[in-house]
């Protein structure tokens, strides 16, 4: 009896999560305008309960293989539901990052480099840009904070020797007037991109545009380490060029594939869940041994932040160096350590 009663609830969470799963998938991906959407998960919605009474109140033996052939239809639907690249997309996620390389030549293509004035308010600017491996000098974390303290949008920047720089984003690719959803990163609403810009177009618009605040810390790598991780985001860029990609807010955001692609480097980088909890990166790094650690981590956000800085900055200002007033340059450990 114990047995069969545990079966049972394990059947009724299990048809709760798929009823509930099936409802949200089509509210965010069903054909149509919003109301059609939310019209074909109501009635799904209410389908499923009806289904779940037939089956566990009246015994209709009907009821549970009607819930069964009704979501295998519903995955074979989802299942046709592929990313594209040709959608009409936002200005700011109109081209895709592409790049070649050359021994230690690397030039990429679609660098965006905007002036922001407001979020609707911009120069479009997007450029070819050449890059030398034998000249990088640092990585920098950025963290943009935007919803509370264990939520930030993750971005590396690859700092050269001649004082440039060039920043590495995993983003949503939205549509033209649509807006970010967290729920929505799970149901396949939008695909991913990879956006390569300078630090005054793709930090500026985050600190002085969007309100965020903004964070700086220098990570301990190897020069080795530094050109694999940039070359890997040359590859990752390729890749979405020729094969579209869904974005989803756990599996495929901003940190869990930088979180990929160093792990290229250094196998035994641990998984974390500070890696979804994004504004707990600077502590995973801290424990990992990759932010530089000559100060500790709160030390390194006291000196890190960079909002103030950022929202002082005028247009003639060297951006990148203004941020970096009062940091201590990266330290990059030689080649072959294995700290890194």
């Amino acid at each position: 009896m114990l047995a069969h009663g545990a079966a049972g609830v394990l059947a009724a969470v299990a048809l709760f999560l798929s009823g509930a799963w099936g409802a949200f998938a089509l509210a965010f991906r069903f054909p149509g305008v919003r109301a059609v959407r939310l019209v074909a998960a109501s009635a799904w919605a209410l389908g499923c309960l009806a289904l779940w009474a037939a089956w566990f109140g009246w015994r209709a033996w009907w009821a549970l293989p009607g819930l069964l052939a009704s979501f295998a239809a519903l995955l074979a639907w989802w299942a046709t539901i592929r990313p594209r690249n040709d959608r009409v997309w936002a200005d700011d996620v109109a081209r895709l990052l592409h790049g070649e390389v050359d021994g230690p030549r690397v030039v990429l293509h679609n660098v965006r480099d905007f002036e922001w004035r407001g979020d609707d308010d911009y120069d479009v600017r997007w450029d070819t840009r050449e890059y030398r491996l034998d000249r990088l000098a640092g990585v920098d974390a950025i963290l943009s904070y935007w919803s509370g303290e264990a939520i930030a949008h993750a971005m590396l920047s690859f700092g050269f020797d001649d004082g440039r720089h060039v920043v590495f984003s995993v983003e949503i690719r939205r549509k033209r007037g649509e807006a970010f959803s967290e729920i929505g990163g799970f149901f396949r609403q939008f695909e991913l991109i990879l956006i390569a810009a300078d630090e005054r177009d793709i930090v500026r618009v985050r600190s002085n545009v969007r309100g965020e605040d903004d964070y700086l810390f220098p990570l301990r790598m190897p020069r080795e380490a530094m050109r694999s991780l940039f070359l890997s985001y040359v590859d990752a860029a390729n890749e979405l060029a020729r094969t579209p990609r869904f974005y989803n807010t756990v599996t495929s955001n901003c940190t869990t594939i930088v979180y990929r692609m160093a792990k290229r480097i250094d196998g035994a980088l641990p998984f974390d869940l500070r890696l979804l909890l994004t504004g707990y990166l600077p502590e995973y790094l801290g424990d990992s041994g990759t932010l530089d650690p000559r100060f500790g981590v709160d030390e390194w956000r006291r000196l890190g932040r960079i909002t103030e800085r950022a929202r002082a900055t005028r247009p003639e200002d060297d951006f990148s160096a203004a941020i970096r007033v009062g940091i201590p340059p990266a330290y990059s450990p030689p080649s072959g350590d294995s700290t890194a």
